[in-house]
């Protein structure tokens, strides 16, 4: 189901829309899987392992185009073996169905 996620765009928001709740974030995060998690109906979360620092970098770079791509961008963590992404849509401080088109990729991205 993530991959029916990771095959739609992120749509830029202008704002003016309520931020996704309750059974609309758990229809979403149930398609989205791989272990990610909704924190306080606000933002999205999750931390990749990998076996080094190259490897952390090179999904960093990975998930930097993608957000580029996608015109949606994701706060960071680099540090070695891991990355963590926080994923949500500012212009309304909170979740939209972009974001979890973002994580599908970000996921899609480790396996590519």
């Amino acid at each position: 189901m993530a991959s029916e996620l990771a095959a739609k765009q992120c749509v830029p928001c202008r704002g003016g829309i309520p931020p996704l709740k309750g059974e609309e974030i758990n229809v979403l995060l149930e398609k989205l899987g791989g272990s990610w998690k909704v924190m306080d109906e606000h933002h999205l979360e999750k931390e990749y392992s990998f076996r080094d620092f190259a490897e952390a970098l090179a999904f960093t770079n990975k998930v930097g185009g993608i957000a580029e791509d996608q015109g949606h961008h994701p706060d960071i963590y680099l540090a070695w073996g891991k990355v963590g992404l926080k994923i949500w849509t500012h212009k309304i401080d909170g979740l939209t169905e972009s974001d979890f088109v973002l994580a599908a990729k970000a996921d899609e991205a480790v396996g590519a």
